[in-house]
């Protein structure tokens, strides 16, 4: 088949806006005799004048023969091997010309599970999922080469698979969400008949791998817009698939709105996010999930289903979301709700390491239900300017009534006081735990040579009436284990 070639004065794309890396690819394989192309979105957004994101390269040279010719390379993958050219942190992917897997007989399940036959660029290009996908870029002579219409297409904006739609969505049914993805994305119309293809064989998405269903959900709501994609999702019957939970709620809303999808809540957040992305160019997972089921847990909270708040982190663990994305996104829902209701673990969450995120999310959401982030504001400084209630305020405490406090006896009332745990072993003390009576049964001459008293005057001797006796004994004893040489001093208890 000849394809349809489009010289350099017929088309925008130019060297200038490709990255240099990506040339230095292709120049290299070209100068080893290799054929090799510029290919996939990267070329259709060159074509409409938009700024790629990342390039992809195809070449007919085989995986081993790109990482011979690149050391800065690595060979990955186990079904079909690709290539990683790095440059810094920059990643660049290379694949060997492909084509499709062999026909299958009618009747028999088309899906793709081998894929992984060399081919040549037309084979590669028929290969490919949409028309607007399949146009190959040659550095070499500054050509556009379609092979599969995707020219026509991309000037109508229509989203077209190649082939037979009802055989090109059994093969790979993660194409349906690609094409929705492609058409929210780019302004684009689905085709009628892939249009029709979709929602005929929409249940098929139950058969494809978790991981990749769940890696597309989240590049189909990660751009400005993402409320049109779900939207797109629902009428064609995929969300139901995906997210059955979500699409009830998302139809009962829309019913609450006369049938409206983009007066719902769940679309206002989407929308708010969108706006989010477009200026900061990239939104974590959690957050994306946030805003996703925001009302959902709204909802929950009104009606105190605590139960079914709990169900939804299960729901999403069981249809293939990460444990870690599924926590944060419940602490985000959860923090956004102590927020807007100003309770006092609102004041808490201040202190913890996920805040500046839960806040982020609060100010998207506020706004759909008619929250005041400044109010919340206030609430906190509220908080910071009363001293906590379970505390006295050291103004409070009269001078000098602080040693009595602290002596006081404790009242029956008070609730006990923890025991402070002794130290293994115990301190020793190192003053003698003799009575009086028995140092005083073995005198000992004080060091100047004058004569000890004798028992009789010490019990003749008068004692304070406001002084206890043990005080008494103590001193005594004190002062004779003191006063005593060191070779005639009482042994210390051990």
């Amino acid at each position: 088949m000849q394809p349809s070639i489009l010289e350099r004065s017929q088309h925008p794309v130019s060297r200038r806006d490709i990255d240099p890396n990506v040339l230095k690819i292709l120049y290299r394989l070209d100068a080893a005799d290799y054929t090799a192309y510029l290919v996939g979105g990267g070329v259709r957004d060159l074509m409409m004048g938009r700024r790629p994101k990342d390039f992809d390269i195809a070449t007919s040279a085989h995986p081993q023969q790109v990482r011979d010719l690149f050391r800065n390379s690595r060979l990955i993958g186990r079904r079909f091997r690709l290539v990683h050219i790095f440059f810094g942190q920059q990643n660049i992917e290379v694949s060997t010309f492909r084509r499709r897997a062999e026909d299958v007989a009618e009747g028999d399940d088309p899906m793709i599970r081998h894929d992984n036959t060399f081919g040549t660029p037309e084979e590669d290009a028929f290969r490919r999922d949409f028309t607007i996908n399949a146009l190959f870029y040659d550095p070499h002579s500054f050509e556009v080469i379609d092979y599969v219409g995707g020219v026509p297409d991309l000037e109508a904006r229509l989203i077209r698979t190649i082939g037979d739609p009802e055989v090109r969505m059994r093969e790979d049914p993660v194409r349906m969400i690609r094409a929705v993805r492609f058409a929210t994305k780019l302004n684009f119309q689905i085709e009628p008949a892939t249009r029709a293809a979709i929602e005929h064989h929409s249940g098929d998405l139950a058969k494809s791998s978790v991981p990749r269903l769940v890696e597309e959900i989240f590049r189909t709501l990660s751009f400005k817009g993402a409320e049109r994609a779900l939207f797109l999702m629902e009428q064609l019957g995929l969300l139901e698939v995906l997210l059955p939970q979500l699409s009830a709620h998302l139809r009962a809303s829309a019913d609450a709105a006369e049938g409206d999808l983009e007066n719902t809540a769940t679309a206002r957040n989407l929308a708010a996010l969108g706006n989010v992305i477009e200026n900061e160019d990239e939104s974590s997972r959690p957050l994306i999930l946030a805003c996703l089921f925001a009302d959902f847990h709204h909802v929950a909270v009104a009606n105190a289903g605590e139960a079914q708040r709990l169900m939804l982190v299960e729901f999403l663990r069981e249809r293939g979301f990460s444990r870690a994305d599924t926590d944060h996104m419940r602490l985000l829902l959860e923090a956004a709700t102590h927020m807007r209701m100003r309770t006092r673990l609102a004041r808490r969450i201040v202190r913890r390491p996920y805040y500046s995120q839960a806040r982020r999310f609060f100010e998207l959401v506020a706004p759909t239900y008619n929250v005041e982030v400044e109010a919340f504001d206030r609430f906190l400084a509220e908080g910071r300017d009363q001293p906590p209630r379970h505390r006295r305020h050291p103004s409070a405490i009269p001078p000098g009534s602080a040693h009595r406090e602290l002596n006081a006896a404790p009242t029956t009332s008070a609730p006990p006081g923890r025991r402070r745990r002794r130290r293994r072993g115990g301190r020793r003390r190192h003053t003698s735990n003799k009575s009086a009576e028995q140092i005083l049964t073995h005198p000992t001459a004080p060091p100047d040579g004058s004569s000890l008293p004798d028992r009789s005057s010490l019990d003749d001797a008068t004692v304070p009436a406001d002084q206890p006796l043990q005080a008494t004994t103590d001193t005594v004893g004190d002062d004779a284990a003191r006063d005593a040489p060191d070779h005639d001093r009482l042994p210390h208890p051990r």
